[in-house]
């Protein structure tokens, strides 16, 4: 657990640290989409009206929020393991098959949603306050992770974080099937009949960019929905999943909800590449130890 845990600090580290001016763009054009014509123009507005450190808001809740999430899943990932196991009537040493894993990954991103969804919530909000006033949704926008968490709590108690928990819910467990169902097939392919064991780096990092980008290709309108609810709930009661996915599909075009997805696809390849050969090298280092 010490090295899991130790795993998602890094790897989420490295993830924000690279990818955090991508997903802030992703952000922006999800909730505002009218307002950049492309990844190019978002990057070159926020650089001209904010600076560089625009590119970086809500950075400390996304690290937070990366940690906490990778934490649970990776080690929730080996329990739904061995529940799919029981399931399926095999030895808690068997090796499952693909869709077997992409079950397993899928049921522990239902608990890895429970400590994601507030801090993803104030990320969120930073990251569009510049645009929230800009639009005169708001007058005077919070600038600091806590100004945003005071004013979540005083204006709609601690169940205000988990304002956009079902979208999450709704996002992250089919998501997670293709995440690790993407990841363990690219395996299965560059193993060739070997052990995936014994793939080096390259292949690892090229498995876990394929199983990012499908996690993002199955979900991205979700996750679109998301980021409106969690971010337009700051200026006043917003309508759930649904309401706020026939609005946008009425208003504004079917089109609207993949408003972002350049950004997000390269930051999903470059960061779960960087994740899953973190994990993989410290669960080989944690066995070795087991064995010893």
């Amino acid at each position: 657990a010490t090295l899991l845990i130790s795993t998602a600090c890094l790897g989420g580290t490295a993830c924000v640290v690279t990818g955090q001016p991508f997903d802030t763009a992703k952000v922006k054009m999800q909730t505002f989409p009218n307002m950049y014509k492309g990844l190019v123009d978002c990057f070159v507005k926020t650089y001209k009206q904010v600076g560089l450190r625009g590119f970086y808001k809500g950075t400390t809740p996304a690290l937070v929020a990366n940690i906490a999430e990778n934490s649970v899943l990776f080690m929730c990932y080996g329990f739904c393991q061995q529940i799919v196991r029981r399931i399926v009537g095999v030895d808690r040493k068997t090796k499952l098959s693909d869709l077997q894993n992409a079950a397993a990954g899928s049921f522990a991103s239902a608990f890895a949603t429970l400590v994601l969804c507030p801090t993803e919530l104030v990320k969120c909000r930073l990251q569009a306050m510049h645009e929230m006033q800009l639009s005169g949704k708001i007058i005077q926008g919070h600038n600091t992770v806590w100004s945003v968490v005071k004013g979540v709590i005083q204006k709609d108690g601690p169940l205000g974080f988990y304002r956009g928990l079902s979208s999450t819910l709704l996002r992250e467990v089919p998501g997670y099937f293709f995440f690790f169902g993407g990841y363990e097939l690219s395996r299965t392919f560059f193993a060739s009949g070997r052990s995936k064991d014994e793939l080096g780096p390259i292949p690892l990092l090229l498995s876990g960019g394929f199983g990012g980008s499908c996690l993002w290709i199955a979900v991205y309108p979700v996750d679109c929905v998301k980021s409106r609810i969690q971010v337009l709930s700051m200026a006043g009661k917003q309508a759930g999943f649904m309401g706020t996915f026939v609005a946008v599909v009425r208003t504004e075009g079917v089109l609207a909800l993949y408003s972002g997805l350049t950004p997000t696809m390269i930051r999903a390849f470059v960061a779960n590449g960087a994740l899953f050969l973190a994990y993989e090298y410290s669960r080989k280092l944690m066995m070795k130890q087991i064995d010893s």
